[in-house]
């Protein structure tokens, strides 16, 4: 991992659930899909959340759920932080973000 990138905020355990569970997908699905441990899922959904974890394993994790179409929200003065799912790719490619695999992607009809 380049050491000159930054993570604009740092998500938390509570949007990594929230996002897995908009997907439909279970830790295991996660976890294949960022190319990481179980174990490490699990962790980082746990109490101290991606704290217990690398700040590459953190990208790792949100980039896959980036790449499936969450949104990561940061807090601002009024509200807390969230996650959003895009609609479709089209929306996606409306929003000028470029070609997006969500339609690729198939989620977990049972979400664990």
């Amino acid at each position: 991992m380049d050491p000159n990138v930054k993570v604009p905020f740092m998500i938390t355990n509570a949007q990594l659930r929230a996002a897995r569970g908009l997907l439909g997908w279970s830790q295991a699905r996660l976890a294949e899909a960022s190319g990481l441990g179980i174990a490490t899922i699990k962790r980082m959904e746990g109490e101290r959340g991606p704290l217990r974890s690398s700040a590459e394993n953190v990208l790792k994790v949100q980039q896959a759920l980036e790449d499936a179409g969450v949104f990561f929200i940061d807090e601002d003065e009024e509200l807390g932080q969230g996650v959003r799912l895009a609609k479709t790719r089209r929306s996606l490619v409306k929003q000028g973000l470029g070609e997006h695999p969500v339609a690729r992607v198939e989620p977990n009809p049972r979400p664990q």
